[in-house]
């Protein structure tokens, strides 16, 4: 198994002077499950290189078995740092994709034509794709033949409720379950902070950090058929 993870390359908090970008736990977990079932993992972002880290998902409040294991794997941090760009990527040579989450793809990936035409590279291949937290914003400008990529799909992400819990409802540019309802997604949603992963034919999302790792073994589970 071959699985393309894309993260954001975007690492400021709209006007607000602070820092974002992608979410450790989100990464981590999905990573290490893609490492243990045996798949080769790649890593990709817009700009390419070192991918910026929320902050606050560094934070000794924010850290779980995943992303300890990651803090003392070395190599997986080099290949962190070194991520391919998005726009030398190619979704033939890759069994499935995944975008972790954190604030930063609400930025750069929900309107980034690379990651767009890959994503609907992927579909159009039956291919399986995962997103989870903030990332389902990378499926909302995907379009197809028949219309935006999330019409009529059962999907889930980071919740309005959720969202005004952080404080960042006035920041972001656009809430993610509006926007996924605007574009014609049947949006689904859990408790608040807890696990909650939606499946639609190859499509995987899940709802926030606590739902990473079930979302990865959702795709995996797609994988193995």
């Amino acid at each position: 198994m071959k699985i393309l993870m894309v993260l954001t390359s975007h690492d400021r908090l709209g006007n607000t002077g602070e820092k974002t970008g992608f979410w450790l736990e989100e990464f981590a977990a999905p990573y290490y499950a893609f490492v243990d079932a045996g798949a080769e993992v790649t890593l990709a972002s817009p700009a390419g290189g070192q991918p910026p880290l929320d902050p606050k998902s560094d934070a000794e409040d924010a850290q779980t078995e995943a992303t300890r294991r990651f803090k003392a794997d070395h190599d997986a941090q080099k290949q962190l740092a070194h991520t391919h760009r998005l726009a030398e990527v190619d979704a033939a040579d890759f069994d499935a994709v995944f975008y972790p989450g954190g604030h930063g793809p609400m930025w750069d990936l929900a309107e980034n034509a690379d990651s767009q035409a890959l994503i609907r590279a992927f579909v159009e291949a039956d291919k399986p794709v995962g997103a989870v937290c903030h990332a389902p914003a990378a499926l909302t400008g995907v379009k197809t033949d028949n219309g935006y990529l999330m019409a009529g799909k059962r999907v889930t992400g980071f919740t309005n409720e959720e969202e005004d819990g952080v404080g960042l409802t006035e920041v972001v540019p656009f809430l993610l379950e509006n926007r996924l309802k605007q574009r014609g997604a049947r949006f689904r949603r859990g408790e608040a902070w807890g696990p909650h992963v939606e499946v639609d034919g190859r499509l995987v999302t899940g709802q926030n950090p606590a739902s990473s790792e079930p979302a990865a073994v959702a795709l995996l589970d797609l994988l193995r058929g």
